[in-house]
């Protein structure tokens, strides 16, 4: 049985890691619960997986949680306390889903400790990706990709067998004390990877960008997701940060790292190798096949997850983004090449414009301009260490909010 920990449980990710806890009792046990805020809704999950550990970001949520709380619930206060519960001595696996660079220092917390992690806040990679990387190969922790597309990409790959080479490994290793952190998930042979897109509400429809209202933006077509990473799918940003999340997990040149769009969501990445030979790992659209890998990684368990039926599948189509209309590609391909502290500014400068824009404070299109004129006023410190990759972070957040 693993004992899991899961900072983000009231978000999309985090009930639907629940959900599929919930389908295999004999295999998980959940001891630790974190969140922002909802204080509330954490504490019913807490009672429904007799979970004994919770964390509240937001510190006057934590008190108020804390009189609110049943004896023998411990509530852990603040940024601190997400900190300490990712932490947690007995945790096997701590399932990384709050939004943004607020997962960071939890996920050092852990990596620290040696806990496997399972990661769904891509930002901890684009911003810190060889800080978390090396901080993993130092401790042995393992880096289990959540976002669909990541995992698609880690089932292509593991099928090639273990070896040196990649930052993952098999998670049965970090259990023994004698265990060998060289074994890991062969990354070599590969020619490209292959990211699919779904390609949000605006892809294959002529619209004025300097016009699109929230709730448009917000319609996605496919997949039900926080406003935040909606947006994100809406403007392609959040292919540009898949793609150096890509390139940390599976140590794979950003410039063998090409996106498809793919409107159907059936095909959730590829991998080309060195023989031409392109393997894809395909289901039907639910995020609950890519946390159940990550959980229940090397095995393969049956919960009762649709099976894809191909025959009854209209069609599978690709086409290649249109990059002149999603600027926020570009820029990311740009923040990805020059390094050092620049992924870290173009992230925090798309947070903050994408509140802008569900604040009606910016345009649509205001997302990436407000992102690239930040980059541009940018120094980058190369080589930055996590306090650098913080700094680099709160100076972008500053500067996207004096900005017009």
């Amino acid at each position: 049985m693993k004992n899991i920990v899961i900072l983000g449980s009231t978000g999309s990710i985090g009930k639907n890691a629940l959900r599929v806890i919930e389908s295999l009792p004999s295999k998980f046990k959940v001891i630790g619960l974190a969140v922002s805020q909802n204080y509330s809704a954490v504490l019913k999950q807490a009672e429904q997986f007799n979970v004994r550990h919770i964390a509240v970001a937001d510190p006057s949520e934590a008190k108020a949680c804390a009189l609110k709380a049943p004896s023998g619930i411990m509530v852990h206060h603040g940024p601190s306390g997400v900190n300490e519960l990712a932490s947690l001595a007995d945790a096997d696996i701590v399932l990384c889903a709050v939004v943004g660079l607020s997962g960071l220092k939890p996920v050092m917390a852990a990596i620290r400790n040696g806990t496997d992690i399972a990661l769904a806040t891509k930002e901890v990679l684009v911003a810190a990706g060889d800080v978390v990387t090396k901080a993993c190969a130092k401790s042995g922790s393992l880096l289990l990709p959540v976002d669909s597309e990541h995992s698609a990409i880690f089932q292509c790959l593991s099928a090639k067998g273990i070896k040196k080479g990649s930052n993952i490994q098999h998670s049965e290793l970090n259990r023994k004390k004698n265990h060998d952190y060289g074994r890991r998930i062969d990354g070599s042979g590969v020619r490209k990877i292959l990211l699919t897109a779904s390609g949000g509400p605006f892809v294959e429809k002529a619209v004025d960008f300097n016009k699109v209202t929230v709730r448009q933006a917000l319609a996605h077509p496919t997949w039900d997701m926080g406003k935040k990473v909606t947006i994100d799918s809406a403007t392609l940003m959040n292919k540009g940060l898949e793609i150096m999340e890509a390139h940390w997990l599976f140590s794979v040149p950003v410039d063998r790292i090409e996106v498809l769009v793919h409107p159907e969501s059936i095909v959730h990445s590829m991998v080309e190798f060195n023989d031409g030979v392109v393997v894809a790992q395909m289901s039907v659209p639910d995020m609950r096949y890519a946390i159940q890998y990550a959980l229940t990684y090397p095995e393969r368990l049956d919960t009762g997850l649709p099976p894809l039926n191909l025959a009854k599948t209209e069609k599978l189509t690709f086409m290649e983004p249109d990059e002149a209309r999603f600027p926020c590609l570009l820029l990311a391909r740009e923040a990805a090449k020059r390094g050092g502290t620049m992924p870290a500014v173009l992230n925090a400068a798309n947070e903050i414009a994408v509140q802008k824009f569900l604040k009606k404070e910016i345009r649509f299109s205001g997302i990436w301009r407000l992102v690239e004129k930040v980059m541009r006023k940018h120094r980058i410190i190369k080589d930055p260490d996590l306090d650098t990759v913080i700094d680099a972070d709160t100076w972008a957040r500053r500067t996207a909010k004096e900005s017009s």
